[in-house]
């Protein structure tokens, strides 16, 4: 008779389910290692996107403060062509005023004529107060010295001359002794 050997399916089926344990071990440590890799990688790029607007704002500030400055220094030239044209009516000069405004609306750069308008402190300066019986109080009759916006940003008020009814009582408004009338 055959003799029949008989092998044991146990210790195949442990060494199996060891085998089986230790993969799932790696796998479960190889997905934790993903999230983590994943997770790494999101908040660099969310980094990187806060950076670009970051500098993209700076260079923005930086591009408008340097346009600031310049129509700055451009604007007393201004005055000074509107006060040669209205001493001395040139076409020369009419031509060299309109090109310097068209440069400077170019540039973005707008200019406040708010005669007529209310008198507004966050865009105007008074400079005087004068009794104007056809105008409501407050009214601005006289623009002494243009004001200025760039981009809603104000960059120089205008110097008016504001109406009051005639008999009120306003306290006196001192004329600025600085700027580029009284220089």
């Amino acid at each position: 008779m055959k003799e029949i050997v008989e092998t044991s399916p146990a210790p195949a089926a442990e060494e199996t389910d060891a085998k089986l344990a230790a993969l799932e071990t790696e796998l479960e440590a190889a997905l934790a290692r993903t999230e983590q890799q994943r997770d790494a990688h999101l908040r660099l790029a969310a980094e990187l996107d806060n950076l670009r607007r970051r500098t993209q704002r700076e260079i923005e500030g930086e591009r408008r403060a340097a346009l600031e400055r310049c129509v700055l220094e451009f604007l007393p030239v201004k005055d000074g062509l509107d006060l040669g044209l209205a001493a001395a009516d040139s076409a020369g000069m009419r031509a060299t005023q309109r090109l310097f405004a068209s440069a400077l609306e170019r540039l973005g750069v707008e200019e406040l004529d708010p005669v007529g308008q209310p008198f507004d402190p966050d865009l105007h300066e008074a400079v005087a107060v004068q009794p104007a019986p056809d105008q409501p109080d407050g009214t601005v009759l006289t623009v002494v010295q243009r004001g200025y916006r760039i981009a809603g940003r104000l960059m120089r008020p205008a110097r008016v001359v504001v109406s009051s009814r005639p008999g009120a009582d306003h306290a006196p408004i001192e004329p600025p002794q600085q700027g580029p009338l009284f220089e």
